[in-house]
């Protein structure tokens, strides 16, 4: 006799845990294309984006938050009652623990605040496994399971990942699945994120600008696309999307860090966002980059606005 076919599932997930756990590593890894901004910098997600994993017998909707810290301007402060929200609303939370690093201060932070969250279940995600040997590896999941205990909350699972060496994404999306409730596909099929590719591009190119800057520049760093437009008599086999974007910093000091000597800097920041944008919308595209000094945005709720927080 046949055993019945389980019934299908389908809702949304988020990853929490420190800046640089691995959140938007892994929400790659699982839908399969590069939806998350990734940097080696901390609080470099700012965007609700989210990512689609889909499978025969569900669909998981990944909701990547911004890192939890303690906030220290006006945007630290919206960022982190997004992050509150959103952890309300999903039907799973996956806590991201790196297992290269001791459980610190700030996962204790989080995982207080997500003890406080008692209805949702929640599955502690040893990330970076590809960094350490197995000794330590099973150190850190040890240390997962106690601070699960010390602070009352039980792990539906502790899973160790790779999602750099492949190793058990498949697994995570498994586990993370079986735990959403029945229902029909929320997303059509195909569709891997539901951010309008305006502001993807615009994560793209704050990608790029962050890369191997020093470390004042992240949280003062924004970019707003201002038009994306095909450019007008192109043959039909060769269109070129023309796409208009400023990066906004806070100081004119941070301006030359930007631009570089001769423009060397924003000319290296435009050809990565170009190939990585081109990459995303399947199609040629010229780039046109400018910097400009938005004085001490973060701490301005007009500011804010205008650059869409």
């Amino acid at each position: 006799m046949n055993a019945p076919s389980s019934p299908y599932r389908s809702g949304f997930a988020c990853f929490v845990g420190r800046p640089n756990a691995g959140k938007s590593t892994l929400t790659n890894a699982l839908v399969g294309t590069k939806v998350a901004i990734t940097s080696d910098r901390p609080q470099t997600t700012r965007h609700t984006v989210r990512g689609i994993v889909h499978r025969p017998d569900s669909q998981l909707v990944l909701v990547d938050t911004p890192g939890l810290h303690k906030p220290r301007t006006l945007l630290g402060e919206r960022l982190n009652d997004l992050v509150r929200t959103t952890w309300a609303e999903v039907d799973v939370i996956g806590f991201c623990v790196p297992a290269d690093q001791k459980l610190g201060p700030g996962d204790k932070f989080i995982a207080k605040e997500l003890a406080e969250i008692r209805k949702t279940p929640k599955v502690a995600i040893v990330t970076k496994t590809d960094l350490v040997d197995s000794k330590r590896l099973a150190e850190q999941l040890i240390a997962v399971h106690q601070l699960g205990a010390e602070l009352g909350i039980e792990w539906a699972e502790i899973i160790p990942v790779s999602a750099v060496g492949d190793q058990q994404v498949q697994l995570v999306a498994e586990l993370l699945a079986k735990l959403l409730p029945e229902g029909v596909p929320l997303y059509p099929d195909g569709d891997l994120t539901d951010e309008p590719e305006q502001t993807m591009v615009a994560e793209l190119i704050r990608e790029a600008a962050l890369e191997g800057v020093r470390d004042e520049l992240p949280h003062s760093l924004a970019v707003v696309v201002e038009e994306m437009i095909p450019r007008e008599g192109r043959p039909a086999d060769r269109p070129l999307l023309d796409i208009h974007a400023n990066v906004y910093i806070e100081r004119q000091s941070q301006k030359a860090i930007v631009i570089g000597a001769k423009g060397a800097r924003l000319k290296h920041v435009g050809t990565t966002a170009r190939k990585q944008i081109e990459a995303l919308l399947g199609t040629p595209v010229y780039l046109d980059l400018h910097v400009k000094v938005a004085k001490d945005w973060q701490r301005d709720p007009k500011q804010l606005r205008k650059l869409g927080f």
